[in-house]
């Protein structure tokens, strides 16, 4: 006879359990009032949208990565979001449309196709945060120091950052005229670092020796702010763009020293993450334990445009999972009151609108109310009791 396991789960999504649940929940308050206290507001992306949407700007990296299903009243196609990017820009293009820069966060389950890498969730608890109507350095920093402080409020230590900017390489790769699909190519060697790939495309095409130079020098510019000299040495035959980008990126790391002080950076001029949809500085946090990034963001200036008004954007977002598994914050757990049979109802309202945890017992837990109370209390998790002193219902320690 086979036994159908109904309790088994599709890899990569997990269950939450009351400790693990209360956890998260003091994590999600903790950012969300940090957030507010920057200015950022709270919205709710739906979970089900319109496959268009979802794959706006950002969301075409996703395409992959993204359910879809049909929509039984309008027969379109419909996708589980798998990043929430999109749906804010939405909301802040078409919903709020404010003349004034504008702070958004949000927090949310985001659903994947596939995990990024082995072991990771497939349902990650997306965090983030994004300001629009601001195209200055000013704003990326503002964004990275945000980032900063959610680490800090978790109590993560050891962060060190890759900055990059994406109009370097796209600078470069219409200077020299590369058609889409060689700037594909080169894009994806350039990310791999894959130096004798790199090289060996480049000697097939027809383009200046200078040009060959700049972009196969493109994948050694990294290190620490000693690349920008070098940077300008490698590109000075670069157009003004090109120049203006690195320039940028380095007022960037400029103005985040001033503001928080030394921060480990890496700077990568090859950084290309979210290429497609990036307009300018990327940023990437690392830790140590970790062969991957624990959070993303960056400059991404045309996402609502097919929404109706392209404004300027940066953001950066997180998995509340992956800090999880790194804060070493540790949250205060609130007293829990166990009130016996017989205990007065008042008091138990009372204690319970003064914000207090009361579980009461119920009938059937023991055959004697006396000999069971404190067991049940304690399998109930209540390390307090509700007892009858002198004439008065008391609170005391188990």
């Amino acid at each position: 006879m086979t036994t159908k396991k109904h309790w088994i789960l599709p890899e990569g999504i997990e269950e939450v359990l009351p400790e693990q649940a209360a956890r998260f929940e003091a994590m999600r308050r903790l950012l969300l009032d940090l957030y507010a206290s920057w200015g950022y507001e709270l919205v709710m992306p739906p979970t089900l949208d319109f496959i268009e949407s979802l794959l706006t700007g950002t969301g075409h990296d996703l395409d992959l990565q993204t359910f879809k299903l049909v929509d039984q009243l309008s027969g379109r196609t419909l996708g589980l979001r798998a990043d929430m990017t999109p749906q804010v820009a939405r909301i802040e293009a078409h919903q709020l449309r404010r003349d004034v820069p504008t702070r958004l966060c949000y927090i949310g389950t985001v659903l994947r196709t596939r995990p990024e890498s082995i072991g990771d969730s497939r349902s990650p608890l997306q965090v983030g945060a994004e300001l629009y109507g601001h195209a200055g350095v000013e704003s990326e920093v503002e964004i990275i120091g945000l980032m900063l402080q959610t680490f800090a409020a978790m109590e993560i230590d050891d962060i060190y950052l890759d900055l990059g900017n994406v109009d370097i390489y796209r600078g470069l790769a219409k200077q020299a005229g590369l058609s889409a699909e060689v700037e594909g190519q080169l894009f994806e060697m350039l990310q791999r670092k894959a130096v004798t790939e790199i090289d060996s495309l480049l000697s097939s095409l027809d383009i200046a020796v200078d040009m060959k130079a700049m972009l196969a020098g493109l994948s050694s510019l990294n290190g620490d702010s000693s690349v920008f000299d070098k940077a300008r040495t490698l590109l000075a035959d670069a157009d003004s763009s090109v120049k203006q980008a690195i320039d940028y990126l380095e007022k960037t790391a400029e103005l985040m020293e001033q503001r928080f002080g030394l921060v480990k950076i890496n700077f990568d001029l090859a950084e290309l993450h979210g290429y497609h949809y990036k307009t300018g500085v990327v940023f990437a946090a690392f830790v140590p334990q970790l062969g991957q990034a624990i959070a993303r963001g960056g400059r991404y200036d045309d996402i609502g445009e097919v929404f109706g008004r392209a404004t300027a954007a940066t953001g950066f977002s997180t998995d509340l999972k992956v800090l999880n598994r790194l804060s070493a914050k540790q949250f205060s757990v609130r007293d829990k009151i166990f009130a016996p049979l017989e205990a007065d109802q008042n008091v138990v309202a009372e204690l319970r609108a003064a914000g207090e945890i009361v579980i009461e017992q119920l009938p059937g837990q023991g055959a004697d109310v006396q000999d069971t109370a404190v067991q049940d209390a304690a399998s109930m998790g209540c390390n307090k009791s509700l007892c009858l002193i002198d004439g008065r219902w008391t609170v005391k320690d188990q």
